[in-house]
């Protein structure tokens, strides 16, 4: 028995209970950063450049902007921003306070519905945007377009490295549904 009466599975239970809490709070933190630089290397990727086509040089201009898939990206990842936000703050002001970051069922049904929203709203974004990458770096096969990655690869950087940043979006958000269903799951 501890000094004030409890015994040690107590104890232990208390401190499983805080970890998970902490876990979800970093999770949503993870969740933040990742959505929040995604946009910020989306909104970043610009670059022209002269390209070769057959004895043509063609100059080229590529922003985010110029593609509705990328438009998608931007506009799901600042979403995610703010309900990640959200629940950050809300994470972090329940465990300064001591209270648990789920304090009822409903709640948690709220959090894993919106979670598995938004999950699903990266990893659409994230998926769109690759087509268009892909297609990007590929070129149009059945035409004489080229491979544009070559002539424009800061902005093929930029997009991929926004596109990965989506994906592990995607991984924290659904690891934070994760860990809401195992609240719903105790008793």
């Amino acid at each position: 028995m501890t000094s004030n009466g409890e015994g040690g599975e107590v104890v232990a239970k208390r401190r499983r209970k805080g970890i998970k809490e902490l876990v979800q709070v970093a999770l949503r933190g993870g969740c933040l950063a990742a959505s929040a630089t995604a946009m910020a290397v989306m909104l970043t990727a610009t670059e022209e450049g002269v390209a070769d086509i057959y004895g043509f040089k063609l100059t080229l201009s590529s922003n985010w902007s110029f593609s509705p898939s990328y438009q998608y990206v931007v506009g799901a990842c600042a979403g995610t921003v703010l309900y990640s936000l959200l629940q950050l703050c809300l994470g972090v002001y329940r465990l300064v306070t001591g209270s648990p970051i789920t304090p009822s069922r409903f709640q948690a049904w709220l959090c894993f519905t919106s979670d598995q929203l938004f999950c699903y709203l990266m990893m659409s974004a994230g998926s769109a945007g690759s087509g268009v990458t892909n297609l990007n770096k590929t070129g149009i096969r059945h035409t004489p377009l080229p491979d544009f990655c070559k002539t424009l690869s800061s902005f093929c950087n930029h997009v991929a490295l926004s596109l990965l940043l989506v994906f592990l979006s995607f991984i924290f958000l659904a690891s934070s549904s994760f860990f809401t269903v195992l609240v719903l799951s105790t008793p």
